[in-house]
């Protein structure tokens, strides 16, 4: 498991180009992770004194979309994904520490949870909630003061955003624990570009009406998950994702790397990611053909000009997204390929 997530973010061109004696280049490199300087400090040290503030002032209350950004920790980015990865074609969840500085949520760590997961969702029973109650008590004895900011879970091959069992899960969780973010990472993705696929949401009180340019804008959704995407997409909004290190964290991605290394350069997104990449293929093809039929010409029954044009627009609209989908596709697959040839090139000559 290790292995694959490890050598999904490494491709063989940017070890090539990176310094060998930074085997985690790469990875900082294609998720565009920012160390901290000296002066970055308030970032990663927890003031009580700060919380409490924001507790008691509740900014959220009066604004809706009050928090707008994500700041996550490269430690918790890699537990993330390694445990969403583990997952394989089923859904896992687990739980975001850290704590929020303005409109800001910073994401420090991440803990699994053992929960039930299935293909479409993920089932939280009592055991996992006195597990996490068990950890984040440990973790004050510890010495650790944040708190649960957040939960994430899997959409593996099916991309960032919110069901509508998701949606019910974070507005609840807005209800009774605030502040609170919800992370969806699609592991499938990851392995096929070489990025952490990742979004940060939170949804809408009841009853509040999001303006139109608030919606969430087009990204690829297999055919089976399209529905479900549209009817909710009005409930939540999406956050800005950045990543962070610190020193410490630095040599542990180094050690990390150094590990897996092997992993690195055996692996293939291509055979990893193959039902998936099938699939994807499969719902292109379907959807160009039912495009074709909306050409004009190919339409029956369209007697006035006002049903050739709306047909015409629907037409094109629907062409449009196909080219979208086509060309990221081509360019997860372009970047497979040229992996497994250079490495080719590389160990064999």
């Amino acid at each position: 498991i290790t292995l694959a997530v490890v050598g999904s973010l490494n491709y063989a061109a940017d070890i090539i180009r990176s310094d060998m004696h930074a085997p985690a280049a790469p990875l900082e490199l294609l998720n565009r992770v920012r160390g901290l300087s000296s002066e970055d400090t308030a970032t990663y040290r927890y003031d009580d004194t700060q919380q409490t503030s924001v507790q008691q002032q509740k900014p959220w209350l009066r604004n809706p979309h009050f928090f707008k950004h994500v700041r996550v920790s490269a430690l918790a980015l890699v537990k993330m994904a390694l445990h969403c990865r583990s997952g394989s074609n089923l859904e896992v969840m687990g739980m975001l520490q850290g704590k929020t500085i303005g409109d800001a949520f910073i994401v420090l760590d991440a803990f699994p949870l053992p929960v039930e997961g299935t293909e479409t969702r993920v089932n939280a029973q009592a055991e996992a909630y006195e597990y996490m109650v068990d950890f984040v008590q440990a973790s004050l004895l510890a010495g650790r003061r944040e708190y649960v900011i957040g939960w994430y879970h899997s959409h593996p091959g099916y991309g960032c955003w919110l069901s509508g069992i998701d949606c019910s899960t974070q507005m609840l969780n807005q209800q009774y624990t605030e502040p609170f973010i919800a992370i969806v990472i699609d592991p499938v993705r990851t392995c096929a570009t070489g990025t952490i696929e990742i979004g940060a949401f939170r949804t809408y009180p009841p009853g509040y009406a999001p303006p139109a340019s608030a919606l969430p804008k087009y990204q690829t959704i297999p055919r089976s998950k399209v529905e479900d995407f549209g009817v909710h997409s009005s409930r939540y909004y999406p956050l800005s994702v950045k990543f962070f290190k610190t020193s410490i964290l630095s040599v542990m991605l180094d050690a990390l790397c150094n590990k897996y290394w092997s992993g690195i350069i055996y692996s293939s997104p291509l055979l990893s990611n193959k039902t998936f990449i099938i699939g994807q293929l499969l719902d292109l093809k379907v959807e160009i053909d039912s495009a074709n039929l909306l050409v004009p010409g190919r339409v029956s029954g369209l007697t006035t000009d006002s049903s050739r044009t709306q047909t015409w627009k629907t037409g094109m609209a629907k062409k449009t997204s196909i080219t979208f989908d086509s060309a990221r596709a081509a360019i997860e697959h372009a970047k497979g390929m040229a992996s497994s040839i250079m490495k080719s090139i590389l160990f064999h000559g």
